[in-house]
């Protein structure tokens, strides 16, 4: 008997065993397979997401690159005007995803504010060509009866579609294609640096693409296809709405908000002005008035988070002016080559294909700044700035609008020449438009160098809960120095009379406008360069400016915890001595 148990007993744990072999496989398959569909599922999305960004910039920059030329030419506006519009369309472009997100949050639902924004959108930019553009050629027929619209209607409606099409692109922005909808989330300061750098390589080689197709199609007898723009939104539009019923839209986290640092800011300014005896009385930053325990409204965390964001509002106030030379390509700059020779080898150039010689430089210099990261990230010794890419970029920004000048003057020192743009013939200097090549470039360079690095500063120098909070920051400053560009054009014709910025320019001196301009830059590159010092530290550490605003208490937690966390390791009989250091 016993030996037939034992016998038993071995035939059972001999199942057991082999039915756990035979388990284990089709575990693991189902596991694999699993995280396979999981993987599948967010490599879609991601295409899905920058499919919708692509779409999303091609029309964008479809309805800026020939704005002036159709507000001049068409709508007979003087060039500042044409400038002041095609300025305040893309700053409203820049501010309207901060709105939006913030309605998404409080007020309406993600899903259905999509839905609106995609309709605007649409609207938007069907609007633009079918009564807006002038397409003469689908509204002329044989007895020429038809597009009978006013010189006022076709405003409003041009402005409408502007509106409509902007708060479209802004719900497009903050809730399809958010920069947190990457995942970003565990990326270190070299991936992320990788990351911005190819991003921003995409969108200018699709923005090289609109330039030189639509801009073309704008712009010659081929004008029919126009409506490729309102196709673009149409095929952005069923992409989103897969996107929609796949449940692929990000859906951010809400434990912080514009709402929460604005409320901190204004809470530690109220009671600052309330005691303001004791603004130095034990407190080591003035936004500390906002926690609870000084008689704030705000926890520890929040206040904190507050502070780290504080700490770049320097980095984006120097962003401002920069934005505002970058704004010098679609105003200035196109002013200047629709008034230089377009004529190559019996072609006529699309005004704004010049566009086109500022991506270049950003297009070949991302490849070549990919692999000196990877050297200096890779290098110990060496410790990596993106903040001195901010200083150089500025500084080429500065010369660039100080070349432009210098090519003002150039310019008209050749003979004029009759040329036909848009069906107008305009009276313009003779000398071949490749001669503001320089500018161009240089502000291509700028570009390159330092939209990728402000971003990583904004996204790495913050707590990960409010990094989309510090992005939406950085666009509220970029959108500024868009409408002081526009600020600054409309004061200079004002306080010059048209002198500086004028309709016809070999009667007036823009060169003088860039000067101006120029010096301020240079100025604000100075300014930069002093506080530079303070985004060096990419490797989430402490920086001694944050140490001292962490409380004494908390603090005094965190390295006892340390000294403990020593002890045990010394102590600690199985590590080897190399393995405790």
């Amino acid at each position: 008997m016993p030996g037939r148990n034992r016998s038993d007993m071995q035939e059972k744990q001999l199942l057991n065993h082999t039915a756990d072999k035979e388990q284990r496989p089709l575990a693991g398959r189902s596991n694999r397979a699993g995280n396979l569909s999981q993987s599948e599922k967010k490599l879609q999305e991601a295409i899905c997401v920058l499919l919708v960004e692509l779409c999303e910039r091609f029309t964008f920059f479809g309805i800026v690159c020939n704005m002036i030329l159709f507000c001049t030419v068409k709508l007979g506006y003087r060039n500042y005007q044409a400038a002041i519009v095609n300025m305040c369309f893309v700053g409203t472009s820049m501010l309207t995803p901060v709105l939006v997100g913030w309605l998404a949050e409080c007020l309406v639902g993600r899903i259905k504010l999509v839905c609106i924004c995609m309709f605007l959108h649409f609207l938007g930019t069907a609007l633009l060509p079918v009564v807006a553009f002038p397409f003469e050629d689908i509204y002329i027929d044989r007895r020429h009866i038809l597009h009978t619209l006013t010189k006022r209607e076709q405003k409003i409606i041009f402005y409408f579609a502007l509106l409509t099409a902007s708060v479209g692109i802004g719900g497009i922005r903050a809730i399809v294609c958010p920069l947190s909808a990457y995942n970003l989330e565990d990326c270190g300061p070299k991936e992320l640096l990788s990351f911005f750098n190819w991003f921003y390589w995409l969108i200018n080689l699709n923005s090289a693409v609109v330039f030189v197709s639509i801009s073309y199609i704008q712009q010659s007898v081929a004008r029919n296809l126009g409506f490729l723009i309102p196709f673009v939104s149409v095929l952005m539009a069923i992409i989103t709405i897969h996107m929609v019923r796949g449940e692929m839209i990000y859906k951010p986290k809400t434990d912080s908000s514009l709402l929460t640092t604005f409320g901190v800011i204004a809470s530690a300014l109220k009671t600052c002005c309330v005691r303001y005896r004791y603004f130095n009385g034990g407190m080591t930053n003035w936004l500390d008035h906002a926690k609870e325990n000084y008689g704030g409204q705000y926890s520890e965390t929040q206040v904190e988070g507050t502070k780290s964001l504080a700490r770049l509002f320097p980095l984006f106030a120097f962003q401002i002016l920069y934005r505002t030379c970058i704004m010098q390509i679609p105003s200035g700059y196109y002013l200047q080559t629709m008034n230089s020779n377009l004529h190559f080898s019996g072609f006529v150039l699309p005004v704004a294909a010049m566009n086109v010689i500022s991506i270049v430089p950003l297009l070949i210099l991302v490849p070549i700044l990919e692999c000196i990261n990877l050297c200096l990230f890779s290098s110990k010794r060496t410790r990596h700035s993106p903040a001195i890419y901010i200083v150089v970029g500025q500084l080429s920004a500065a010369l660039s609008v100080m070349v432009a000048g210098f090519s003002e003057i150039h310019r008209k020192h050749f003979p004029q020449v009759e040329q036909k743009l848009s069906e107008e013939v305009l009276l313009v200097s003779s000398m071949p438009c490749f001669h503001l090549a320089p500018q161009y470039i240089l502000l291509g360079v700028a570009e390159a160098l330092v939209t990728p690095s402000c971003s990583l500063l904004s996204f790495q120098l913050v707590p990960e809960r409010i990094r989309g909070i510090s992005m939406h920051f950085l666009t509220l400053f970029n959108g500024a120095g868009c409408f002081m560009g526009a600020f600054f054009v409309q004061t200079v014709h004002a306080g010059t009379q048209g002198n500086w910025f004028p309709h016809l320019l070999h009667e007036g001196k823009l060169e003088r406008f860039f000067f101006f301009l120029a010096s301020l830059m240079m100025v604000n590159t100075l300014g930069f360069w002093t506080i530079a010092h303070r985004y060096n530290n990419l490797n989430g550490e402490y920086t001694n400016e944050f140490r001292e605003s962490l409380p004494e208490e908390k603090l005094l937690k965190h390295e006892k915890a340390i000294k403990h966390y020593d002890g045990i390791l010394e102590r600690s009989p199985i590590l080897s001595p190399m393995e405790k250091t």
